[in-house]
Order: C-alpha cells, then structure tokens, then sequence
C-alpha cells in the first residue's frame, strides 16, 4: 500500500486490534526500537511497514522457523521518496521467508482496506509442507 494517509498504523485504529486477533503470538514480539509497553503499544503508532516486519516474522515462526529470527524496517526517504520502506527479515528458508512476507502484505492490505484477510492457518500449512529439507 503506497497511500501515504497508510504509513502509519494509528491512521487505521482497528489495525493493531485486527492483527492480534488474527496472529496472537505477536504478543510475545519484542522490538529493539519500540515502546517500552510492548508490541501491543507499539503496533498502535508504528510504521505500516514495520507492523508487516513483524507479521512476517510471526507467519513465519508458525511455518517453523525458530522465533528468535529477527526483522529491520528501515527507510531513506531523502534518497528514494517519501512512503518507500525496506523490511528485511532473517530467515532460515528462504522459500518461507519470501512467502511470509507476501501473505503479511495481503493481511494489512485486507486489513486496511476493510476486506476479508487471507485464511493465515492455510498459508502456515502450505509453508510448512513445502519447507526446504536442507
């Protein structure tokens, strides 16, 4: 979503709520830069992008990746505009790590736009089938 009234999540208030509801597990997230109340406080007035680093993570811990993986959200709007964010994440499949981070953009575009989320248990299973046995 480029919409800049969308870069940030208290421009949509039911995000954080939303998002927990459907990934209970970022409750145990813990955030470097963020609040010192939790991932729940911090999901209320962070960057979009950074709320999408951390749904990642999580669709991917649930596939099985470990949890200690970790995520940056970073941006450089001086150098490639306003509304542009890099969200890099660890990751111990690649595979997984690509695919997470395209059904946790479906989930704050379903989100943000008032429509119906991707069914996350059906992607986290088909992630799990289809991880790499290295």
């Amino acid at each position: 979503m480029t919409d800049p009234a969308f870069m940030r999540t208290s421009a949509v208030p039911e995000l954080p709520a939303r998002i927990l509801s459907l990934l209970p597990g970022l409750l145990r997230h813990r955030c470097e830069c963020g609040s010192a109340h939790g991932i729940e406080a911090e999901l209320a007035d962070t960057e979009i992008a950074h709320a999408l680093e951390h749904v990642a993570l999580e669709i991917m811990a649930l596939a099985g990746s470990p949890r200690t993986l970790r995520g940056e959200t970073a941006w450089d709007f001086a150098r490639y505009g306003r509304g542009v964010f890099s969200v890099s994440v660890e990751y111990d499949d690649e595979r997984v790590a690509r695919t997470a981070l395209k059904v946790a953009r479906a989930v704050i575009d379903s989100i943000c736009r008032e429509v119906d989320s991707p069914d996350i248990a059906v992607e986290v299973t088909r992630l799990r089938e289809g991880r790499s046995s290295a």
